[in-house]
C-alpha cells in the first residue's frame, strides 16, 4: 500500500470515529444505562490516550517548550532548579477562592489567614519570545482582609546536599503586576531543631529581578541540614493582579572574605 493510500485510509477512520464519537454524545440523555456505561468506560480509555498524545504535542510545538530547564546560571554553580509550577501544565491549572494551604502541583503552597477568600490562581502559558520559562502562575487578589498572603516553594533535596556557610542561594524572578507592591523572598533552612531565616526584598524595580543569601553570615549546622524552602510574601496585594512569569533558583560557592 501506497503512502497516500494509507494516509486516506487513516482520515477515514477518524471521520468515521469522530462521527460515532459525535453521535454518541449527542445521543448520551436517551441512551441505555448499560450502552452509556460501556461506552464511559471507552471514552476514558480513549481520552487517557489521547492526554498523552497532546502533552508530547504541546511540548514539541509549543515554544518555550515545556519541561524546559533553560535559564541563566551564574558561573560556579553547583546547582540549580526551576519548579514543576514553572515547567509543565498541572493537573489542575486554575482555582477560586484559594483556601490556605492550597497546592499547586508538588512544591507550591499557598498561605493567607483570610477568613473568606476572594483570590484566584491560574498556571498560564508563556508565549513571548523573551519567555524562557514554559509556564507562569497569575494571582488576582480582590478584597484582601487578611494580614499576610505568601507562597512557600519547597526546595528538592539536591538544593542541601552539600549545603556549606561559603555557599549563596540566588533566586531569579520576572513578575509583572497591575500595580506597584512590596514581594519578600525568605529562606528557610532547617538544621536539627533550629531553623535558620534570611530575608531579602525583591527589587521590582530594576531590570533584573534577584536576590542572593548569603550563608556565610548564619550559624548554620552543615551536618544536620534537613531540608530547605523559600517564603515568597506579597504586602499589600488587595486589588491587583501578580504574574511569575518565571522563578528559578541556583547555588553556588560565595568568594572568599
Amino acid at each position: 500500500m501506497s503512502a497516500e493510500q494509507g494516509g486516506f485510509l487513516e482520515r477515514l477512520v477518524f471521520r468515521r470515529s469522530l462521527k460515532r464519537w459525535r453521535k454518541a454524545a449527542r445521543e448520551a440523555k436517551a441512551s441505555e444505562l448499560g450502552i452509556l456505561r460501556e461506552q464511559r468506560q471507552q471514552a476514558r480509555a480513549l481520552k487517557t490516550e489521547l492526554d498523552a498524545l497532546i502533552y508530547v504535542a504541546e511540548s514539541h510545538l509549543a515554544l518555550p517548550m515545556i519541561g524546559s530547564t533553560a535559564f541563566f546560571k551564574p558561573r560556579g554553580a553547583d546547582w540549580s532548579w526551576r519548579p514543576e509550577l514553572w515547567r509543565g501544565p498541572l493537573d489542575r491549572p486554575g482555582m477560586s477562592s484559594v483556601k490556605s494551604k492550597t497546592m499547586l502541583g508538588n512544591e507550591v503552597t499557598l498561605f493567607h489567614d483570610c477568613a473568606h477568600s476572594e483570590l484566584t490562581l491560574r498556571q498560564v502559558r508563556n508565549r513571548r519570545e523573551a519567555d524562557l520559562a514554559p509556564f507562569g502562575l497569575r494571582m488576582d487578589v480582590f478584597r484582601f482582609y487578611g494580614s499576610f498572603l505568601s507562597l512557600v516553594i519547597d526546595l528538592p533535596d539536591a538544593a542541601v546536599q552539600g549545603l556549606k556557610r561559603q555557599h549563596l542561594i540566588r533566586v531569579d524572578t520576572i513578575v509583572e503586576m497591575e500595580k506597584p507592591l512590596e514581594i519578600f523572598a525568605r529562606l528557610n533552612i532547617k538544621h536539627g531543631p533550629n531553623t535558620e531565616q534570611i530575608v531579602r526584598e525583591l527589587p521590582l524595580r530594576e531590570s533584573e529581578i534577584l536576590v542572593e543569601f548569603d550563608l556565610a553570615y548564619t550559624k548554620l549546622n552543615e551536618k544536620r541540614v534537613e531540608k530547605a524552602w523559600i517564603d515568597l510574601i506579597f504586602e499589600g496585594p488587595e486589588m491587583n493582579m501578580v504574574t511569575l512569569r518565571d522563578v528559578t533558583f541556583s547555588r553556588l560557592p560565595r568568594a572568599e572574605l
